[in-house]
Order: structure tokens, then sequence, then C-alpha cells
């Protein structure tokens, strides 16, 4: 897509726009995650993940639209933004899943995202271009062939449009949430003496690290911020293959890289996420099984 749209000076130039392109989602998931879990925690979960979805409908089909390299970084940047559903889907499958089947949830999300590497690269490799690869079916004057990419990202936007419609038939979990805290005060109410209740409230509130008297910064939590470290190293890693092979990939052997088509590049993702999400349901089964005993 960078290549198409002629920005580069040199071919070799080609991967230092496409980080651009590829980061820009990133860094505008990054900026508002926080924002977006606050807005779940004020007005629900339902309504930013179907927010999130819509969003996901009419970003991806204005990326597909993009005629230069700048209107690809701000429709990427803009549904990063805009599309903040991973923090309420985990926070959604926390409440709707019973204490022993929660870790059973995650996974299955973790298993999700598996399965979008395999379907995802393997409808970019084998739609995009469609006037090119298909002839017999789109012509070069179609809006597919002025427009190459556009394809893959309107079927992922229009598979996107029926979620947001799905979505309309889930449940709030919003007051499963304040229902948990309630009765955590509730149980301290009935527990309490007149002479040591409050001391023993917050003791318990000290060592737990919740409650509405003594709360300790998320900063200062190190096993939360010993798993997000984690969680941010595993990302880097996976988003850095993700970017840096398909450059490689689709480089010319002259400039080391291996020339391979964009279908070629999208069989070995699919084949690459397939079993990771081979991997993660086996994971899932361990942890079940690990639970279990």
């Amino acid at each position: 897509m960078i290549r198409d749209f002629h920005i580069a000076k040199r071919e070799e130039d080609i991967g230092y726009y496409a980080g651009y392109v590829g980061s820009a989602y990133m860094f505008g998931r990054a900026l508002t995650s926080v924002l977006w879990g606050m807005v779940a925690d004020r007005y629900g979960r339902k309504p930013v993940i179907m927010m999130g979805t819509i969003m996901v409908a009419i970003f991806n089909t204005l990326f597909g639209l993009s005629t230069n390299f700048w209107m690809a970084v701000t429709t990427r940047f803009l549904l990063g933004s805009l599309c903040g559903v991973l923090g309420p889907m985990r926070a959604y499958a926390s409440e709707v899943c019973c204490k022993e089947y929660q870790a059973l949830g995650m996974s299955i999300i973790s298993t999700s995202w598996g399965l979008g590497l395999v379907m995802g690269p393997a409808l970019g490799g084998f739609l995009a271009q469609p006037a090119e690869k298909y002839p017999n079916l789109f012509s070069k004057d179609s809006l597919f062939g002025r427009f190459p990419y556009l394809l893959p990202c309107l079927l992922i936007s229009i598979f996107a449009l029926g979620v947001s419609v799905v979505c309309c038939w889930l449940p709030e979990t919003l007051h499963m949430h304040y229902g948990q805290n309630k009765e955590l005060d509730d149980s301290f109410d009935l527990l309490e003496a007149p002479a040591n209740g409050s001391d023993v409230k917050e003791k318990f509130y000290k060592n737990e690290g919740t409650g509405p008297t003594s709360q300790q910064s998320l900063l200062k939590n190190w096993p939360l911020m010993s798993s997000i470290i984690v969680y941010c190293v595993f990302q880097l890693h996976d988003m850095a293959y993700a970017e840096i092979f398909s450059l490689w990939a689709i480089s010319p052997r002259k400039y080391g890289g291996l020339s391979y088509s964009t279908v070629d590049v999208g069989e070995v993702l699919a084949i690459s996420g397939l079993r990771f999400a081979f991997c993660l349901m086996h994971l899932k089964l361990d942890i079940k099984d690990f639970r279990m005993v």
C-alpha cells in the first residue's frame, strides 16, 4: 500500500513509512485506553463495546479508501483512538463468568485474538488488489480497481457492523461490578464490632489494596505492574514480528527480502496465526486442569 502511495523516494525506504502506518493504530490506542476504561466504569461496558465495533466499521472502510499516506495514518490513528474495546471486553469477561471460569474467559479472548491473526492476514493477502489477481471478476475501472485495498477492509467492516448489531442483545454487567463492591461493604457491616470493627476493615483494605478509604496507587501495585510489563514485552514482539516480517517477505531479493506476493505473505501469517491459536487453546485447557487440581 505504501508503495502504491509513491511517497518513498527509494524502494528501500518503504519500510520507514510503513512503520508509521502500522504504529499509528497502537499509538492512538495507547493514548485513550485508560480513558475508555474510565468511560466503561461510568457508563457501562456495553456502550463502549458497541461504539468500538461501529468505529471499526467506519474507519476501517476509510482506511481502505485512503488515497495518500497521511490519510492512511490519520484513519489508523483515529481507529485506535476511538476503538477502546480491549479493556472493557476483559472486564466484561471477568464479570459475566463465574470466579472458577474467569481465567477460561480471559483465555477465550486471547484465543479470539489468535483467530483474528489467522483470518485477518488471509483476507488481506487474498483480497488486496483484486483487479490484478482476479481480472475476470473486477475490472481496473471498478471501485475495487481504483481502491485496491478496499475489498478486505470492507469485508471486515461489514463483519464489525454485524457484531455491533449483535451487541444490542448483550446484557450490561456494570451493575455486577458495583454489586460486588456493595457486597464487600455489606459483609464488613455485618462483621463490624463496636470496639475494633473499623480497625479490622481498614486493615483488610490495606492488605487487599482496594477499598474506598485507603486506595493504593496502581503504580505501586507490583503484581499489576509486573503483569503489564510482561504483556508489553509480548505485544512488542508480536507487533514487531507482524510488521517486520511482512516488509521483509515482500521486499525484493536485491535488498535482502524474499520477493513474496501479498498472497504468499497472507498464507504464511495465516499459518503462524493458526499455530498461535492452537497453542492458546492448549494453554486454556492447561489452566482449567490446573484450577481443578
